[in-house]
């Protein structure tokens, strides 16, 4: 069996972090897990020492590429086969980590948690963006992925140490997108998330729009002139 780490990045979550890693913990130990605490103001990090959590808390916010690549940094130095990024706030279902890792042995380097594989994606306001990012990645890339804006993703031990190296790595569908250009084979599961049960979503429908532009402009034209270094080894160091 590979040996996984959940990466979970944590920013202002103390209503929810206690459920998440709780569920993990007793339904989930055969999976590792360690929260990253993004430099939270609120008693995220406290709660985390308090039970015990395995944690690296940032001292200032980083911003979500850095907490996770922090994360994956920590997968990488200590010899995990594969990494999976599950959001603090509990929509992310570990249930679907399973059939995730199939298709991760099945060959892929990144597996996405789609909502949208075998289910109609709405064609709402919401979802626009969705649509808008789908077409610019099948537009440079040729391949069609479903739930481009997922944050539930798995990668392999090459991905992690890619990811971990390379500073201009963020979890988003624009380093899928330039991972897909250059060889990276992705595959999609469909899964079921649940929705926010407290606390607030960082994400305004203003810091949306802003997203999904910057993430179309991104995957038209920047990744053309990234960087890639798949050559340095990355070093292992035992837990």
């Amino acid at each position: 069996m590979a040996r996984l780490l959940i990466v979970i990045p944590a920013y202002n979550e103390e209503a929810n972090i206690e459920k998440v890693v709780g569920n993990l913990a007793k339904n989930y130990p055969q999976y590792d897990y360690v929260v990253v605490n993004d430099g939270s103001r609120d008693h995220t990090a406290a709660i985390c020492r308090a039970r015990g959590f395995r944690l690296i808390d940032l001292p200032v916010n980083l911003g979500l590429a850095g907490a996770f690549q922090t994360g994956l940094r920590y997968a990488a130095e200590n010899g995990y086969d594969c990494a999976i990024q599950l959001d603090a706030d509990g929509q992310h279902k570990p249930e679907y980590i399973a059939p995730m890792l199939e298709a991760l042995e099945d060959g892929a380097d990144i597996v996405i948690g789609s909502r949208f594989l075998t289910v109609k994606k709405p064609k709402t306001l919401r979802m626009l963006g969705s649509y808008i990012i789908s077409w610019a990645i099948r537009l440079t890339t040729g391949r069609a992925i479903c739930d481009p804006t997922s944050g539930m993703r798995l990668f392999n031990r090459a991905m992690v140490e890619e990811f971990a190296q390379n500073l201009n790595y963020g979890p988003e569908p624009d380093t899928i997108s330039y991972l897909i250009k250059n060889g990276a084979v992705v595959r999609e599961v469909q899964v079921e998330m649940g929705e926010r049960t407290a606390g607030q979503s960082y994400l305004t429908f203003y810091k949306s729009v802003q997203y999904m532009v910057k993430m179309a402009i991104s995957i038209l034209l920047i990744q053309w002139f990234r960087k890639r270094d798949t050559e340095t080894p990355y070093p292992e160091r035992s837990l």
